[in-house]
């Protein structure tokens, strides 16, 4: 009985002084060869990376800096790329790309830490990732829903984003709706950071503009959130009457002979 804890022990140091691959993202980890572990979720098509140090010890426990030459994708799902680590990088950096036609469900990763050559005697070590594949990663807002501003005078929609997936790919915001406002902006969520980003909306005629906002992933056309918004357009006479004195009229003519009593009355006064 007494051979017991001395075996036991003797295991715990070999355990303690194996190889290992230390995992930063998505998730922090310590992986040994044949290790299996879950990553989180991504939406269909987006992008995602797997980063590690290149740093870990050999069989005596000896200290290895970059005894990890690359991290390589051996197995991946139908339809899904990957890049490796540029080699010798540290943290190493694994990128997979996930189909876009990728159904809901959790999907398998192969993949292995190589050292070139075995130059360190550090071998192979090879690990499992499981990852969720699923359009449910954005949780998004926006206020308020109604906008009250000048004409030509951009006021700024409160959008928030919190990204729950493993993806840092971009966000894109945009609308629909708003004739004079066309542009369109690239924002980065990164995982797990909630943000709240502004987005400046305008138009150049007074009215009521029912429009919609959307909140999109640029890599997956399935990631989105759209919102109904109103933009009500006001016609500010302080503004365009400045407007008038550099020669810009940007109201309509029925506004004319306010325009001009002021503009007389303004003279009458210097």
């Amino acid at each position: 009985m007494k051979l017991l804890p001395l075996l036991f022990a003797f295991a715990s140091i070999v355990f303690a002084n194996a190889t290992y691959l230390s995992l930063t993202y998505p998730v922090q980890a310590t992986l040994h060869n044949g290790s299996s572990l879950y990553i989180g979720k991504v939406g269909p098509g987006e992008s995602f990376y797997i980063d590690a140090s290149a740093d870990t010890t050999n069989a005596n426990g000896m200290l290895i800096n970059i005894g990890w030459d690359t991290l390589q994708a051996i197995g991946l799902p139908s339809g899904w790329t990957s890049q490796p680590s540029p080699l010798y990088a540290n943290p190493m950096k694994l990128k997979i790309t996930v189909a876009q036609n990728a159904p809901n469900g959790t999907y398998a990763i192969v993949a292995r830490a190589v050292n070139i050559g075995n130059y360190s005697g550090l071998g192979n070590l090879t690990f499992t990732a499981f990852i969720n594949v699923t359009p449910d990663v954005l949780i998004a807002n926006a206020s308020p829903l109604v906008l009250h501003s000048g004409v030509g005078q951009p006021v700024n929609l409160h959008v928030f984003i919190n990204n729950t997936g493993a993806s840092d790919d971009p966000f894109l915001l945009y609308t629909q709706g708003l004739p004079a406002f066309a542009e369109s902006y690239e924002v980065i969520a990164k995982k797990d950071a909630p943000t709240t980003f502004y987005l400046p909306v305008y138009e150049n005629e007074p009215g009521i503009y029912h429009f919609k906002l959307f909140v999109a992933s640029a890599t997956s056309s399935l990631v989105k959130k759209v919102f109904p918004e109103t933009l009500i357009v006001n016609v500010s006479v302080g503004n365009d009457y400045a407007a008038l004195s550099q020669g810009i009229l940007i109201s309509p003519i029925i506004y004319e002979p306010a325009y001009a009593l002021m503009q007389l009355l303004r003279l009458i006064s210097r």
